[in-house]
């Protein structure tokens, strides 16, 4: 009778725990990681001081039911183009970028100091 109650709990546990594992993985690759947003239309770009990032602007299109967005990628121009997500915000058409110094970057009024920060709305 043990035995069975524990083979009965370990074949009912693996496929409840990988559906679980597999659920963890859509909702934070599609709902919180910021390397799957929308690639949108291209806005505005500027280059750091030093000239190693240039910060690029996207606006995208949710259709009718949602709002404009922004995205803001940084272009890593020493790393041969290597590209991060860093802004991402909702209700949002244009993108004012303007850098501080070589390392901090003001877009739409959000201070960020690349390349270790980063802005997400979902966040907040």
């Amino acid at each position: 009778m043990k035995r069975t109650l524990k083979v009965t709990l370990l074949v009912i546990s693996i496929p409840v725990t990988l559906t679980l594992v597999l659920l963890g993985i859509f909702v934070y690759t599609f709902f919180i990681s910021m390397e799957n947003l929308p690639k949108g239309e291209f806005l505005a770009e500027e280059s750091s001081p030093d000239g190693k990032f240039t910060l690029k602007a996207y606006v995208t299109n949710g259709g009718s039911t949602t709002s404009y967005a922004v995205r803001g990628e940084l272009v890593f121009n020493e790393k041969n183009g290597k590209i991060k997500n860093i802004y991402w915000n909702y209700r949002e058409e244009d993108a004012e970028i303007s850098w501080v110094d070589n390392d901090t970057v003001i877009i739409n009024d959000h201070t960020l100091n690349v390349p270790k920060e980063k802005y997400d709305f979902r966040r907040k």
